[in-house]
């Protein structure tokens, strides 16, 4: 008996995407853009400021919809937002007037999952995330860092198939990243989620990533798979076939930047 393959995560065949300025003027902010994640990637997406990454990243939540190609989530065509896709914005998006383990149960509980069960979970996420005696906390009593961890765990108790994240760490300093980084890959080793990751930090890109792709004009100018076990340290990063690398992200980046 012949098994068929399992399709990717998310696929995109020849997409494109136009927004028309006040000015008349339209702009390309995709540009035939054909990509395919397998399930279960980690791919980590850097590019210059307004060259498409959180263009690409709402078209496959289905926030936007393609004025060409076609996007697909496990080999069916994304028509909106759905559960099978769950998104990590910059700002988390707690419910201030919910307590902490309210939050990471509110998906689980509009699912329909019984309180015992719902209950478990909270517990489970809470402790790998470092949090167990703050499940009855506000959202304004914690820091930054602790509030993004919430967000990331509330996203992961739902189980989607992925996770797309548009700059999630974004204004955290470094201990806080790198503490948050730790966690993030706790729950994806757990899960197995397929993960699109939008970040300007490139280091923070090659910590995370099995695969990077870097985007210029809306279009995929550079890809590169990243080997090495995680965790990676900070001498893993160092090596020179990692700087090597940076610098040729780098260059992208600043050619980008130049022409935009």
């Amino acid at each position: 008996m012949t098994r068929t393959a399992a399709p990717p995560a998310i696929e995109l065949r020849g997409v494109s995407k136009h927004f028309r300025l006040e000015s008349g003027e339209q702009v390309r902010a995709v540009d035939e853009l054909s990509l395919t994640v397998p399930a279960g990637e980690f791919v980590c997406v850097l590019g210059p400021s307004g060259h498409g990454k959180s263009t690409i990243l709402n078209l496959v939540a289905g926030f936007a919809e393609p004025s060409e190609g076609e996007i697909l989530s496990a080999g069916k065509p994304v028509t909106g937002p759905g559960p099978d896709r769950g998104v990590v914005f910059q700002r988390d998006t707690l419910f201030l007037w919910r307590r902490v383990a309210e939050n990471i149960a509110f998906g689980l509980r509009a699912k329909g999952l019984p309180k015992p069960e719902r209950d478990e979970v909270v517990a489970r996420y809470l402790r790998i995330i470092g949090m167990e005696s703050y499940g009855r906390a506000w959202p304004k009593q914690l820091s930054g860092g602790m509030r993004r961890r919430v967000a990331i765990a509330a996203v992961f108790a739902n189980e989607p198939e992925v996770l797309l994240m548009d700059e999630p760490f974004v204004g955290l300093d470094y201990a806080r990243r790198a503490t948050l980084h730790t966690v993030l890959l706790q729950l994806w080793e757990r899960s197995r989620a397929t993960v699109f990751f939008i970040t300007h930090d490139v280091d923070e890109a090659l910590a995370l990533a099995d695969r990077i792709l870097v985007v210029v004009r809306g279009k995929i100018v550079m890809e590169e798979r990243i080997t090495q076990p995680r965790p990676r340290s900070v001498e893993d990063l160092g090596t020179a076939a990692v700087a090597e690398l940076r610098t040729q992200i780098l260059s992208l980046l600043e050619l980008g930047a130049g022409s935009a």
